[in-house]
């Protein structure tokens, strides 16, 4: 009996900690794109839930970490900071993956941030990461061979 309660034991606690690692998060895929020269690790948000949920609710982003919004086609975006306790920038890109404007986003807000020209990509990030880390309008957007793969499913 008190081997079968030991296992009953071992896999509930097994079962609550990948409930709660999903829960937060941890389980999301993240993919490796590089914009002058740096790296930055993006979880991709291509459906429209994923899309609408975005970096909602979330307290904290890693640095060189990142939301990568993708659209089936180029069109005027707009972007607000409803639910997001996170200061952060946001890029449109465009679908030649050349990002063609960055503007920093007000944590909560329910301003629109409309792009100004159309986008096939928005990228997230924390404030202030794109200027730390040298990048700027003009500047080419290259995907990981995993992530090329993953978007061309």
């Amino acid at each position: 009996m008190n081997r079968i309660l030991r296992i009953v034991v071992r896999v509930v606690l097994l079962v609550g900690v990948l409930a709660l690692s999903t829960a937060c998060g941890e389980a999301e895929e993240r993919y490796a794109l590089t914009i002058a020269g740096e790296e930055l690790l993006v979880e991709v948000a291509d459906t429209a839930t994923a899309r609408q949920r975005g970096l909602m609710h979330r307290t904290e982003l890693e640095e060189r970490h990142g939301m990568l919004f993708v659209f089936e086609e180029s069109a005027m975006r707009v972007f607000w900071m409803k639910d997001t306790p996170l200061p952060l920038s946001i890029a449109y890109i465009d679908e030649r993956w050349v990002i063609r404007e960055i503007h920093d986003m007000e944590p909560l807000s329910v301003e629109a941030v409309p792009s100004r020209e159309p986008a096939r990509y928005a990228l997230e990030v924390n404030r202030n990461a794109f200027s730390r880390l040298g990048i700027a309008p003009g500047h080419r957007v290259i995907p990981s061979d995993a992530l090329r793969r993953r978007l061309s499913r």
